[in-house]
């Protein structure tokens, strides 16, 4: 997430309330999670098992629970809950604004572009032209939609994050301030759910396929001319690259990526990362040749252990 301005070290520091370590005009230019940050960025931390990755990240201020050397060319904002003033960026930069309108007087709405009965076209969307929004879809507010993009019945896009802290009273939500971005000649069918980034974009490539319920995690990137048959459910963060075919019910963990032009079985599960042009199957997915030949080594095992008997 990008801020509309510059805004200096000194005035987050008085948005949150906290301490900082650095020149007070330092710039500040938005905020991100840690696999999405660039340079005038804030990343948080919160536990020391992440502190280097955050300090060394591309990050220039790091909101940190506690004072540490400072990097040359960074800055730090000190708070004793680095989660919890994240959150209050989010809500001063991208505050919630409720709409009695189903379509927001800020959207925008291509040409020949058709909008079926109840759909919900929240605050600053954009849809291009040629598109089919059909019935009781929700799109919330700052989603980005191309030209040519079909999105079926009872789809939403842009609800929030699945990430939470584990505190003593209940799970606390970490607040969804990024965007869904969906490129152009994108089909979406009946009841999928594509998760806004918690700071970034969660993107559909240009040509993409996704068959009816699918769901698709935070800041998630699906490259171009992918297929996703139904059910199929990825996490967040989550890298799949172009012309990548996934069949149904398939899992996948957050955090991987899958490789250009991967084929991935139906019903396997996904907990690294795949390389581009191999098809997978299984739990975990391994190659499916591979897995195939077990399963037929396996078969023979009564056999050989008939033969091994008749040899004692």
């Amino acid at each position: 997430m990008k801020f509309p301005r510059t805004y200096s070290l000194e005035e987050i520091a008085t948005l949150i309330d906290c301490d900082y370590i650095g020149e007070s005009d330092f710039p500040v230019l938005g905020m991100n999670e840690i696999h999405v940050v660039t340079q005038g960025d804030i990343v948080f931390v919160d536990h020391p098992k992440y502190y280097d990755k955050a300090l060394n990240s591309k990050a220039t201020i790091i909101l940190i629970n506690k004072k540490v050397d400072c990097p040359i060319g960074k800055a730090l904002l000190i708070s004793d809950d680095p989660f919890r003033d994240f959150n209050k960026l989010t809500d001063y930069f991208k505050p919630f604004i409720s709409s009695e309108a189903s379509i927001s007087e800020s959207a925008r709405i291509g040409k020949n572009t058709v909008i079926q009965p109840n759909c919900f076209i929240g605050h600053n969307v954009v849809i291009g032209d040629n598109c089919v929004i059909h019935s009781n879809v929700s799109i919330y507010d700052d989603t980005v939609i191309g030209n040519h993009v079909t999105i079926h019945a009872g789809t939403v896009l842009g609800a929030n994050a699945f990430y939470y802290k584990n505190r003593p009273e209940g799970f606390d939500r970490l607040k969804s301030g990024g965007r869904v971005v969906i490129e152009n000649h994108v089909d979406i069918g009946a009841l999928c759910t594509i998760d806004r980034g918690v700071s970034g974009d969660t993107i559909i490539g240009e040509g993409s396929k996704l068959d009816n319920q699918i769901q698709i995690g935070h800041d998630t990137v699906v490259g171009k001319k992918c297929l996703m048959a139904s059910q199929v459910g990825i996490a967040g963060c989550v890298v799949i690259e172009d012309e990548v075919t996934i069949w149904g019910q398939v899992g996948c963990t957050s955090g991987v990526t899958i490789g250009k032009k991967a084929v991935v079985h139906a019903q396997s599960g996904i907990s690294k990362s795949l390389d581009g042009h191999k098809t997978y199957w299984g739990t975990p997915a391994q190659e499916a040749r591979i897995v195939l030949k077990e399963m037929a080594s396996i078969k023979q095992i009564p056999e050989i252990l008939s033969e091994l008997k008749k040899i004692k």
